[in-house]
């Protein structure tokens, strides 16, 4: 039986553990490690520190797909919807541009319940905050070293964090790439961004009647999200939630500042957009180092070989685009390598 590692808990990680679990079955056992305390990654939903609101998608907030991806990923979409974890998207949004022939899902669980759907499916081995600092090669296995201490071998590693992260590895990985796939990996550029969660108590009501707002007025904000109404919560009992989104430059800006002195500026910008906001009962707010892949590697088919035996493959939207349709193909793509080696 081959040992698979998969690092990273997010979309591509957890489809590409779904699709080999149902190539191989047994053949293979699929270990998947995250250095967060849950999966998600970028499609994170963070939940409130009491039960008395809905929680909130930090990350992505809805799924767009085109017509050429609605039939090729056919099979991706029929599953989710047919799970429930999907939903068509009825709500109001304000500002939205896109061509008339996409077709927009939410998630009435939260973003993370797609990853977790996958994840679920894989029937691999997760452990989170298990933070990948170091590859070595030891004959036909990697030893993987991890941030608190100790290693474990595989037979195969996918990596599938933020391309940065693969770069600063300890180990043999910078010697391994040749020199075109250095160059490729230096130059994916991400978009930086914050993120602030708003819980209200169930006695709020918002007073727009909008789920969701992209917003062309404001340095700060470029999109506002009545994330309970989004996901057709509203009547359920629980109180609502909001969620922010900060423009790219202003997260640019403020990338280096701790989120506790950044959120008070995005909070102040924000009554000033909506000044009948209710007073909320928690607040969280996240820093998306790496938000979404504005540059991706040139030229790729979804993923990165950088040794054949024992495999070492890299994958996410780095390697394709930043989307829910990019991890597909860079899971599938992914897949190809695997099988081939495996």
């Amino acid at each position: 039986m081959s040992r698979v590692l998969i690092v990273g808990a997010g979309l591509t990680g957890s489809i590409c553990a779904c699709l080999l679990r149902r190539e191989l079955q047994s053949k293979v056992q699929i270990v998947v490690w995250d250095k967060s305390r849950g999966a998600g990654g970028r499609m994170s939903t963070s939940r409130p520190p009491n039960a008395s609101s809905h929680s909130a998608d930090l990350g992505a907030q809805y799924i767009t797909t085109t017509p050429a991806y609605a039939q090729s990923h056919h099979s991706f979409y029929s599953e989710l919807l047919s799970a429930g974890v999907l939903q068509p998207l009825s709500c109001q949004i304000e500002g939205l541009r896109q061509k008339d022939d996409s077709k927009n899902y939410m998630t009435p669980l939260g973003m993370g319940s797609v990853v977790k759907h996958f994840l679920s499916e894989s029937g691999a081995d997760l452990f989170f905050e298990h933070h990948v600092t170091g590859l070595y090669r030891r004959g036909a296995s990697w030893e993987v070293e991890k941030k608190a201490g100790g290693r474990e071998t595989f037979d195969a590693v996918v990596l599938t964090m933020p391309v940065p992260q693969i770069l600063q590895l300890q180990g043999d990985v910078e010697e391994l790439l040749s020199v075109h796939q250095k160059q490729q990996l230096d130059g994916v550029v991400y978009s930086s961004r914050f993120a602030v969660a708003l819980f209200f108590s169930p006695d709020d009501v918002f007073s727009f009647s909008w789920g969701a707002r992209y917003v062309s007025d404001s340095r700060c904000i470029c999109y506002i999200a009545a994330d309970s109404r989004k996901r057709n919560l509203d009547s359920s009992g629980l109180g609502p939630s909001l969620v922010v989104h900060t423009s790219v430059p202003f997260g640019l800006e403020h990338l280096e500042r701790d989120k506790e002195d950044v959120q008070p500026i995005i909070l102040e910008e924000l009554h000033r957009l909506l000044p009948d906001l209710p007073q909320p009962i928690s607040i969280k707010c996240q820093k998306w180092r790496y938000s979404q892949v504005l540059t991706s590697v040139p030229d790729c088919p979804g993923h990165m070989t950088v040794l054949d035996q024992p495999l070492l493959v890299c994958g996410g939207d780095a390697f394709c685009h930043s989307n829910f349709d990019g991890c597909v193909e860079s899971a599938l793509s992914m897949l190809s390598a695997l099988k081939a080696s495996l």
